[in-house]
C-alpha cells in the first residue's frame, strides 16, 4: 500500500484513509439523545485499531467529545508500542460530564483549550497530539481568533504538533491561514454531499481536507435498505435535526434510490461499495482524507481495501457525476 499523500502544511506523508474513532467510543448523548452508534466491545474496538495499523492506516482521527473520553482511551491503549507510525488527529472544544456521558456545551476560550488538551494527552497517553482540531464548526471570529492564538501557543510548546478545524465553512477556515501552525479542515464530503468551495481553499492554501461522514453514516457500505430502521440508541435513530439521509431511523427513499443509481459505478473494478464511495473522495482532489468509523474488524478491512483499489478512474468519476447532475435536475 504505498498510497500517500502529504497531511496539509504539517508536511507528513500518510496514508489517505484514516480511522474515524466516533463509534467506538459507545453511548454518550448530546442534546439528551443519544449520540453514539450503538454498543460497542472495547477489545474489538482495539484489535480493529491494530488491524488498520497494520494494513497501512497511519491517521487516526478521534474527539474528546466521542463517549466523553473513551474513544481517546481505547486508542490510547491500541498504540502503544506503535506511536511512532501513527498520526493522532483529535478534537476539543465541546464541554461533557464524563460521569453522565453528557455532552453539555461549546467552550473554546484559550483555559479551557490548554485543560482540554491536557486531558486528551492523558487519555491518549501521548506528549504530542499531531493535529489538534477544533471541533465546533460555528464561531465568531473573535472566538476563532483567540482560539487560534492560544493553539499556536500550543504547538510553540510542543504539546501540538499543528491545528485544524472542523467546519464547513471556507471563508470562516481562510481566515486561519494566518496562522503559521493552522494545517488542515475537516469537513462532510461524500458522494452524496460535495464540498467544492473547502477543497478548493484546500487547493490553494496547501491545507489538508479531513473528510467525515465519508460513507453517508454508513449508507454507502451498500448495506441498508427500505426494511433498515435504527432506534433511539444509535446516533441515526436518536431524532437529531442535523442527521442526514434518515428519517426516523430509516433512510429515505430519495437517498435509496440515489444510491441505487451509482451503485454499478462505486463498484467498478472489483470495489465494494463503501471502496468506491471512498475511491470518489480520492479521486475528487489530491488533499482529501477520508477518515471512515468502523466498530468492526471487517470493517476496517474493508475500508482499508479501497487503498489497493486507488482513486476511481475519471471515466467512471465523469459518469458519477452525470448521474448526479441529472438527480438533481429531477429533484
Amino acid at each position: 500500500m504505498a498510497l500517500t499523500r502529504r497531511l496539509g502544511r504539517t508536511g507528513r506523508m500518510v496514508a489517505p484513509i484514516g480511522l474515524g474513532c466516533w463509534a467506538i467510543g459507545g453511548h454518550f448523548t448530546l442534546d439528551g439523545r443519544n449520540d453514539g452508534w450503538g454498543e460497542v466491545d472495547d477489545a474489538q474496538s482495539i484489535r480493529a485499531i491494530e488491524v488498520g495499523l497494520d494494513l497501512g492506516a497511519t491517521l487516526i482521527d478521534s474527539a474528546d467529545a466521542y463517549g466523553t473520553g473513551h474513544s481517546e482511551e481505547i486508542i490510547g491503549l491500541a498504540i502503544k508500542g506503535r506511536r511512532d507510525s501513527v498520526i493522532i488527529a483529535t478534537k476539543f472544544g465541546f464541554t461533557y460530564d464524563a460521569g453522565q456521558r453528557a455532552v453539555l456545551g461549546v467552550d473554546v476560550s484559550p483555559s479551557y483549550i490548554d485543560r482540554a488538551n491536557a486531558q486528551s494527552l492523558k487519555r491518549l497517553g501521548i506528549e504530542r497530539i499531531d493535529l489538534y482540531q477544533i471541533h465546533p464548526g460555528g464561531l465568531t471570529e473573535a472566538e476563532a481568533d483567540a482560539a487560534g492564538a492560544a493553539l499556536e501557543k500550543l504547538a510553540e510548546a510542543g504539546r501540538i504538533g499543528h491545528w485544524g478545524w472542523s467546519t464547513d465553512d471556507a471563508g470562516a477556515a481562510r481566515r486561519m491561514l494566518k496562522f503559521p501552525h493552522f494545517a488542515a479542515v475537516q469537513q462532510e464530503l461524500n458522494v452524496m454531499h460535495d464540498g467544492p468551495d473547502m477543497l478548493d481553499l484546500c487547493a490553494e492554501a496547501g491545507l489538508a481536507s479531513l473528510n467525515r461522514s465519508p460513507l453517508a453514516m454508513g449508507l454507502l457500505s451498500g448495506k441498508f435498505g427500505p426494511q433498515t430502521r435504527f432506534g433511539a440508541g444509535d446516533v441515526r435513530g436518536a431524532g437529531h435535526s442535523w442527521v442526514k439521509h434518515f428519517e426516523g431511523g430509516v433512510p429515505t427513499p430519495q437517498v435509496l434510490a440515489r444510491l441505487a443509481a451509482l451503485r454499478d459505478l462505486l463498484t467498478s473494478g472489483g470495489r465494494t461499495p463503501a471502496q468506491g464511495a471512498l475511491g470518489w473522495i480520492l479521486a475528487r482532489s489530491p488533499h482529501t482524507f477520508p477518515i471512515p468509523g468502523f466498530k468492526t474488524e471487517a470493517q476496517v478491512r474493508d475500508n482499508l481495501g479501497a487503498l489497493e483499489k486507488g482513486p476511481l478512474p475519471a471515466a467512471v468519476m465523469a459518469e458519477i457525476d452525470a448521474v448526479l447532475r441529472t438527480d438533481l435536475q429531477l429533484a
